[in-house]
């Protein structure tokens, strides 16, 4: 970590305290009326934007859609955003390291999942150069998050091309409701220690503003199969702002950004060829930083109509060093600069028909830093995309039937133009029962390692005593991977204080990609020997399953959330050379199920207790496992609380996932972990 990081953080703390003493006490507010208040919050009663553009009810909403709430993530324990989502319905959550995680949505979990998209308050957080999202880079103050809305199967006739098999969106707070000081900071057998602070005020009538920054270091596991130090460390500091000005009683402005800095460790098996002598497991040190800046401009024509605005610049900068092996250029890495634009427009037209279109573009500029084992044909380039949308909702019978169609219409710089529509119906039934209906098409797009990749040396052997290789290759006539799917749901209340939600789904895929087996080249014969793995598109499939949610508020002082997802994955390649179509299948849970228990206890005691079910991952010789996470809270105050958590307490450390896409990183048992946790606010 760079000494200007932990300045920076100190100079922060300083100048935030210093000036965030309150003129007068705050209210007196009744823990206990706030707490039931919590726990009378039923999911289907929730608020969500991402399934339509426009807030509105879980039990309106033709979506398979889980609202995480913020009492929900107070209450998890967790620190990160991984974490916080591991017990949504229909998401797998699998932790690699300490500092890595594979998570996805409905199947094809990996290191860098391509088909769930992830944005923060609107902003995609997609690598599009290497698709998926780097989770240990992408962060922000926990506390600071109001709601984690999660949209499970398409969100392509919104969102683009890439929504595939779902779309989380962490939605943060509003400057207006973080005003005054909060301090937060811990420490763990794991977590080494961690700290934040925000501090909010207010300028004039209308304008709030917020300002924060986070700091943690994190310590290393141990690799599984060996039990040698995994070197998987991690530690970053991040600081950010936002400012909400409410110009009139129809304009608001949002000015938002974040900045952060860090490092982080892994152990990669690395294959390098002659005259390299880099051949084995090394280690390698990675260098993150970057920032973001986003703003939004809104404004009200109507009850009924309304516009947004939204730009933003994303920089991101990684860096990989190669320690402790041979001779050569042993650093890599890319600086990726993203522009977005995006503009919407909603308006109803007549008593029945609620329009939303848009239009949008988006331009990534990248830069990638070849080394002796990663060739790319091209070090620079430019992706631009440019979209626009419309969706109609056409009430059909008053209160009772909903049809709702759309489309996405998208080109980019890979595959040119795609059309992906969507048609879903809702059908209330009445007060407590709910059924809806879903077909949608959506496609990920090409990457640039599958069009640019020039070779990626991935294992090492010999034949006839001279060195072999096997070496990925892309391919520039890669097509999209379409999707078609058909859902259907149901949510009902059969008694007052239970809720049920069940979402069932059908995928039919096509172009799925593939490695496929070239002919052997000789071309540095007698120096080694190759076998190129060209990426093509030479596989379809079938998935289907079903997933469950019930809440029950089982007394005043006692809630019980439950999960239940099954997932069926049926793939096949389509050409004689594909390899290994079935580890797709099999890296994905077939069963994974949750229980979480909110207790409020007597003296201002909160107990949290989350018990998980993951099945075996055959692909990886990962068996099934049970884990448990435990949280004991004080809150004497309503602006204080301790806790101590503890994760994984069942077993003293288990695998979850491997590492895999060109290097692969060998995983570590998540080990048990138990941490101490305090949060004050004035």
């Amino acid at each position: 970590m760079k000494k200007r990081s932990l300045f920076f953080l100190v100079f922060f703390l300083l100048l935030s305290t210093s000036h965030a003493f309150p003129k007068e006490p705050p209210e007196e507010v009744s823990l206990k009326s706030e707490f039931e208040e919590e726990l009378s919050w039923i999911q289907e009663e929730a608020i969500v934007f991402t399934a339509t553009r426009h807030e509105q009810r879980v039990s309106e909403t033709a979506a398979a859609v889980y609202v995480v709430s913020h009492e929900d993530i107070r209450r998890s324990g967790a620190n990160n955003i991984p974490d916080i989502l591991r017990t949504v319905p229909g998401l797998q959550v699998a932790q690699i390291n300490s500092n890595i995680w594979a998570v996805t949505s409905r199947g094809f979990n990996k290191r860098f999942s391509d088909k769930l998209l992830v944005l923060i308050d609107g902003r995609s957080i997609y690598n599009s150069t290497f698709t998926g999202v780097l989770w240990d880079t992408k962060d922000t103050l926990i506390e600071d998050i109001e709601r984690i809305e999660v949209i499970r199967g398409p969100g392509a006739a919104l969102w683009g091309a890439n929504a595939v098999n779902g779309v989380i969106n962490v939605i943060t707070k509003k400057a207006e409701d973080t005003q005054g000081v909060l301090l937060t900071f811990g420490s763990g057998n794991i977590e080494k220690g961690f700290a934040g602070v925000r501090y909010g005020g207010k300028l004039g009538s209308g304008l709030f503003y917020r300002g924060y920054a986070k700091y943690f270091d994190r310590d290393g596991f141990n690799v599984s199969s060996t039990s040698a130090n995994a070197n998987d460390h991690w530690d970053a500091i991040r600081g950010g702002f936002k400012i909400d000005w409410e110009t009139t009683d129809k304009d608001s402005l949002t000015l938002q950004g974040d900045i952060y800095d860090g490092d982080a460790g892994n152990l990669v098996d690395f294959v390098a060829p002659p005259p390299s002598t880099v051949v084995g497991e090394t280690k390698n040190e990675r260098e993150f930083f970057g920032g973001n800046i986003l703003a939004r401009l809104s404004h009200t024509f109507s009850d009924t109509s309304d516009m947004a605005l939204q730009l933003y610049f994303d920089r991101s900068v990684d860096r990989y060093k190669y320690v402790e092996v041979g001779s050569g250029n042993l650093e890599t890495g890319a600086e990726i600069n993203t522009y977005d634009l995006d503009f919407q427009h909603r308006f109803s037209l007549g008593n029945r028909n609620k329009i939303t279109w848009g239009l949008g573009t988006r331009h990534t500029y990248d830069k990638i830093r070849n080394s002796e084992n990663i060739t790319y044909s091209r070090r620079y380039r430019h992706a631009p995309v440019y979209s626009t949308f419309f969706q109609d909702e056409v009430t059909l019978v008053e209160d009772k039937l909903k049809l709702i169609v759309g489309s996405k219409f998208t080109n980019n710089d890979y595959n040119g133009s795609e059309v992906l529509p969507n048609a879903r119906l809702l059908w209330n039934l009445n007060d407590h029962n709910t059924a809806w209906a879903s077909v949608s098409r959506a496609v990920k797009t090409p990457t640039r390692v599958q069009h640019d990749l020039n070779e990626l040396f991935l294992s090492s052997g010999t034949l006839g005593g001279f060195p072999a290789f096997s070496v990925g290759k892309g391919n520039s006539e890669v097509r999209p991977e379409d999707l078609i799917a058909y859902e259907i749901g149901y949510r009902f209340k059969p008694i007052e204080k239970v809720s049920i939600d069940v979402a069932a789904f059908y995928n039919n895929y096509k172009d799925l990609g593939t490695g496929e087996s070239g002919p052997m080249d000789l071309s540095n014969f007698p120096s080694y020997i190759t076998f190129p793995i060209n990426l093509d598109n030479k596989m379809k499939g079938d998935t289907y399953g079903v997933e469950v949610y019930v809440q029950w508020q089982a007394l005043n002082w006692w809630q019980l959330q439950g999960t239940y997802s099954y997932l069926d994955m049926q793939l096949h390649p389509t050409g004689e050379d594909s390899l290994f179509p079935e580890v797709e299948e099999k890296q994905s849970p077939e069963n994974q199920a949750s229980l979480r228990s909110s207790m409020d206890l007597p003296k201002d005691l909160e107990l949290d207790t989350t018990v998980r079910y993951m099945d075996n991952l055959s692909t990886f010789d990962i068996n099934s496992y049970h884990e448990m996470d435990l949280r004991l809270g004080w809150k004497p105050k309503e602006d204080l609380e301790l806790s101590i958590s503890g994760r994984n307490l069942l077993d003293s450390g288990h695998e979850e996932f491997k590492g895999t896409g060109g290097f692969t990183i060998p995983s570590s048992d998540i080990e048990r972990s138990v941490f101490f946790k305090e949060t004050w606010s004035f």
